[in-house]
């Protein structure tokens, strides 16, 4: 009997320990100096960075950031953009940082975004690398977040894709974000490594967000990096989400898709080095 219990509270233990280290995201942390903390888009590693830190000229604390459900680690319950956000300011707080910098690209720009408005007083730059505040606007323009649910015909389609159908998918939408041909194979491979409940209720959490009216909240000094994809219309729609953000500079690339960071390498580097070292 005291065996059977002693086994059964050893049991509740061990799961316990499991449901605990079940984290919403993973840091890698390296150097030394004021930290500034990279963020990735969906579906994307924090090890994305390593060739900007790489190629940084100033020394700086960086923390890579990657995030549940991808890239082989353990997914979490929904919803899940919140408890990124939430653990990613509880990690902030824990450890301390100040005059934090960030660097956001596509969803993790939208996060950088969320971080900057609920820490004003704690980040002092923002870099957006082809990032929106409300990707629904661009997508599903005047479509209300509450028609927007886990439960719909769309997502249960995206749930039930065999893995033929997933991974031309997969191929479709690399293949449109990047014009390097040896990083669309990259960017393939971590679509279809993604958890498929998080790769399908995570991006429903995204097109549900409008941090918009958040903006005027944030005091940091922002530099809004653009994909030129759409010509024109890529500019006004930067500079119509961004309007209620005070000091804020937007560029357009020259050339290039959604990961800029592939596509124009040199001008990325180049541009993301003269904002750090800036007053």
């Amino acid at each position: 009997m005291i065996k059977n219990i002693l086994f059964s509270v050893a049991i509740l233990f061990s799961m316990n320990i499991a449901m605990s280290q079940n984290k919403a995201i993973r840091v890698e942390v390296h150097g030394k100096g004021k930290p500034i903390l990279f963020l990735p888009g969906f579906t994307t590693p924090g090890s994305i960075w390593k060739e900007t830190v790489k190629n940084l000229t100033v020394t700086k604390e960086t923390h890579l950031i990657s995030y549940a459900g991808f890239n082989g680690i353990d997914p979490i319950e929904m919803p899940w953009y919140s408890s990124i956000k939430k653990e990613l300011i509880t990690y902030i707080k824990e450890n301390n940082l100040q005059e934090i910098e960030i660097i956001g690209h596509s969803m993790g720009g939208t996060l950088a975004v969320d971080i900057a408005a609920a820490l004003p007083n704690l980040v002092t730059k923002i870099i957006l690398v082809d990032a929106l505040p409300c990707m629904r606007e661009v997508m599903m323009p005047n479509v209300p977040a509450t028609s927007i649910q886990y439960e719909s015909p769309y997502n249960n389609q995206m749930l039930k894709m065999d893995d033929a159908q997933f991974k031309g998918m997969a191929n479709m939408m690399a293949t449109n974000m990047t014009n390097n041909k040896e990083k669309i194979e990259t960017v393939k491979k971590w679509i279809l490594e993604a958890d498929r409940k998080t790769y399908v209720y995570g991006y429903t959490d995204l097109l549900k967000l409008d941090l918009r009216n958040d903006l005027s909240k944030i005091k940091a000094k922002t530099l809004i990096l653009g994909a030129p994809t759409y010509g024109t219309v890529a500019k006004e729609n930067m500079e119509k989400q961004y309007a209620n953000l005070a000091d804020k500079t937007i560029e357009m690339a020259p050339s290039g898709k959604h990961f800029i960071m592939f596509d124009e390498s040199e001008w990325f580097y180049k541009k993301v080095n003269s904002f750090l070292t800036s007053e």
